[in-house]
């Protein structure tokens, strides 16, 4: 694989309440045409995330047509576990409705934050969402006791939903936690198993995170794009492959794409969301600081 990079598409608008700061997790929704709909967290002036979109044509993905005056999912309920921000994860259209899994945002206590997965539902085409419970729809066990269940990416499969999705390993100290990406699976969306199977696991105990997987199933081939980062290094978007979703195969080194060499993403790439197009496959993905600064968008060449 070799991405081309467009260039950074998705910046802050400082004027607009929900967007002063960042454009995280960009994650693409087709509207008609080469149009398409960028969900993605803003941070409004208390630094809190808030899911709002934009509206791009793929022929000139550098103007934005549209941005959402308000953000289609705001902050829960005070001592829920996202009344501190909420971030997009994953879109699934089914039976005329819009599913947005997302991420929950809990504050400091002992550790740095809390992030766990929560649902809501869209019956007006995706300009607003409401929740389908003030609960998360995965639950804190003793195989899993950390709150760092995040990040979903949720397929519809003949009878069942499969969700890949990012589950804490240990806090290595209060500002440093271990994650790897896990799989669980459904019957209707809304209800949970979690397997406690493992899909890609950390390499080495030098690497600390593997963030927001982004699964396409294509030609039999389940194909994994996700984020990777170690103690000492920075993110970058890593690959993996598999025959049944369950066991699979890094590849790193295919991935394609890397830092660039000065810029908005010199130093770090991730958060990857891939897509087709028209017989395209196209990638969203943050840069800098964590989406501080923009998203952009790539083309694969071959």
């Amino acid at each position: 694989m070799k991405w081309k990079k467009l260039g950074q598409i998705i910046k802050p608008q400082p004027e607009v309440s929900w967007m002063q700061t960042h454009a995280m997790l960009p994650t693409a929704d087709h509207i008609k045409g080469d149009v398409f709909r960028i969900y993605f967290s803003g941070r409004d002036d208390s630094n809190r995330s808030l899911i709002g979109y934009v509206h791009i044509d793929l022929n000139d993905p550098y103007t934005i047509i549209d941005i959402a005056s308000k953000p289609v999912l705001g902050l829960g309920e005070l001592g829920c576990f996202d009344d501190n921000g909420v971030t997009p994860s994953w879109i699934v259209n089914h039976d005329e409705k819009k599913y947005l899994y997302y991420i929950g945002w809990k504050p400091r206590s002992t550790t740095r934050f809390g992030l766990t997965p929560g649902l809501a539902i869209s019956d007006d085409g995706g300009l607003t969402f409401e929740r389908v419970s003030r609960a998360p729809i995965l639950r804190l066990t003793d195989k899993e006791p950390f709150s760092i269940l995040t990040a979903p990416c949720v397929l519809r499969e003949n009878d069942w939903w499969r969700m890949w999705y990012v589950s804490g390993v240990e806090w290595i100290h209060a500002d440093l936690p271990r994650y790897n990406i896990k799989l669980a699976k459904s019957k209707d969306g809304f209800v949970w198993e979690q397997t406690g199977i493992v899909c890609i696991d950390l390499k080495s105990d030098d690497e600390t995170a593997l963030g927001r997987p982004c699964v396409l199933k294509e030609n039999g081939i389940y194909k994994m794009w996700y984020s990777y980062k170690g103690k000492q290094t920075t993110y970058l978007i890593g690959y993996a492959e598999s025959r049944d979703g369950i066991s699979w195969e890094r590849m790193d080194d295919k991935a394609g794409i890397d830092v660039s060499k000065t810029g908005w993403d010199s130093e770090m790439i991730e958060y990857s969301f891939v897509f087709n197009h028209k017989g395209m496959k196209y990638m969203l993905y943050n840069g800098n600081g964590y989406g501080e600064i923009g998203a952009g968008l790539a083309v694969l060449e071959e």
